[in-house]
């Protein structure tokens, strides 16, 4: 599975953007899917995350700004994000859980997107 994050840019505060992430290869199921951003000097954070079935969680830092939501016939999940500030700076990056079986045991690998650059100006 390969995960390809788009629609980073650069946008004044007070703008919005909305990333995408479409995954591809070989899907036989993703369970949940997730947004996480790094800044510079920065660990990185989750912002927020979605369940196979739709329910979705934010970080505090984005809640009541940003909208994450999935298309589960595109393997896609989107990150609209509205009222932008400069702290919302960073890299972002799309991470999505895969069941992979192994024997007769289930685990979940992590696969993670090469990013994209927002870079908001006060």
């Amino acid at each position: 599975v390969r995960l390809v994050e788009s629609g980073g840019g650069l946008v004044q505060a007070g703008g919005s953007l909305r990333l995408s992430c479409a995954a591809s290869g070989t899907i036989f199921s993703i369970n949940n899917m997730a947004w996480y951003r790094q800044a510079p000097g920065k660990a990185r954070e989750l912002v927020a995350t979605i369940t196979s079935g739709g329910i979705a969680s934010y970080a505090d830092s984005g809640k009541g700004r940003f909208t994450i939501s999935r298309d589960n016939a595109k393997y896609t999940i989107y990150l609209q994000m509205n009222s932008l500030k400069p702290e919302d700076t960073g890299v972002y990056y799309c991470k999505a859980e895969v069941p992979v079986l192994v024997g007769s045991e289930q685990f979940e690998d992590d696969v993670w997107g090469q990013g994209t650059q927002v870079s908001v100006s006060s």
